[in-house]
């Protein structure tokens, strides 16, 4: 984790420009180290960023602390003004990135003695004097803000964090879903077209035949919809046409009503996913020797029914149905599933004309 990158170079500059009028106005006189030690400290910061750009390993992160403390105490020992004790707070803040919440309240804890005891070496009797006290109080208020706002500078750090593998795993999970419902149905046109090709072969070959160039041709759409898949669906997709293509040479029967034109391609593709899903189910688990297709899109949602007469089931529901129920429930669908052993399925999905924000 990084520091707040702008805060570091706002302060030097606060610095720079008080040391200046300090200077000018005969408030306290300010040496060359002043602002050799401020291009000084810029320069680490440039270093250390570009040579660490996400995090600094610990070594060099405590050289570096040491190496800002020293270059913090020559500025201040240099300015007159008495600004440049601000910059004190910059180590706690930056510590608590790398080394965490105690070792940063330690931090600060010194540098305020350390800010007491040049007030004892330098200001005889600083004690009952209303300046100095009102000074250290307020860099005791200061210390206390920044090592706030490094808290919750780190929280928010970690929260991006957070959401970013949130997204990832959501990304690899509709990558996951893609792969099984559109190249595993396609895999599963594949193998039964070849089962076809194979058992007709030398009663009909001529059926055959037929059968491996829908075989090919589903090998095709195959990877096709990998591309697709890819390119995340840039281009436009058309519902009736991707489920023409979808049932050709198979064993369904399809039906697509309505219009389409208007819904959210996310929730065009959701009722495709769950045709392919639905379909490949009928003909690789449940056997089925027929199914059919029905779409109707309305002027308020769109309604997909798949139906077969296979072999159905009772049992808990698969990876395919479960990743089905996320994407559909992704856009505001619902779905239904009816199923009996031995009495087909029945899958009804239903989903709005736009995808729930």
């Amino acid at each position: 984790m990084r520091p707040v990158p702008w805060l570091s170079p706002l302060l030097y500059a606060v610095v720079l420009v008080a040391g200046c009028y300090a200077a000018l106005a005969g408030l306290g006189a300010v040496r060359p180290e002043f602002v050799a030690g401020l291009v000084a400290l810029v320069l680490v910061d440039v270093v250390e960023r570009r040579r660490y750009r996400d995090r600094t390993p610990f070594t060099p992160a405590v050289a570096l602390l040491v190496v800002r403390a020293a270059l913090v105490v020559v500025v201040a020992a240099a300015d007159g003004s008495g600004m440049s004790r601000v910059l004190f707070l910059l180590l706690p803040f930056g510590a608590y990135f790398v080394f965490g919440r105690v070792v940063a309240i330690a931090l600060g804890l010194g540098c305020a003695a350390l800010v007491v005891v040049t007030f004892q070496a330098t200001v005889p009797g600083w004690t009952r004097q209303v300046e100095q006290v009102s000074d250290l109080l307020m860099f005791a208020v200061g210390l206390v803000l920044t090592v706030a706002m490094a808290a919750v500078a780190v929280e928010e750090q970690r929260g991006r964090a957070r959401l970013a593998e949130l997204s990832a795993a959501a990304e690899r999970n509709r990558v996951a879903r893609d792969i099984h419902d559109g190249l595993g149905h396609h895999l599963t046109a594949v193998s039964v077209l070849l089962e076809k090709a194979s058992a007709f072969r030398d009663r009909d070959p001529a059926v055959a035949d037929r059968a491996l160039d829908d075989a090919r041709e589903s090998a095709r759409r195959a990877l096709d919809d990998v591309r697709r898949s890819v390119r995340t669906l840039r281009e436009p997709f058309r519902l009736a046409s991707a489920l023409s293509e979808l049932t050709r040479g198979l064993k369904v029967t399809l039906d697509c009503a309505g219009d389409e034109s208007g819904y959210d391609p996310a929730v065009l593709l959701a009722v495709y996913r769950a045709a392919q899903e639905g379909i490949t189910n009928a003909l690789r688990h449940a056997r089925a020797s027929a199914v059919s297709v029905e779409v109707h899109c309305g002027q308020s949602n769109a309604r997909l029914v798949v139906a077969d007469d296979g072999r159905g089931f009772a049992g808990p529901e698969g990876f395919g149905l479960r990743g089905m129920r996320e994407r559909v429930a992704l856009v505001g669908g619902a779905v239904e599933v009816h199923s009996e052993p031995d009495a087909g399925t029945r899958l009804v999905v239903t989903v709005p004309r736009s995808a729930a924000s």
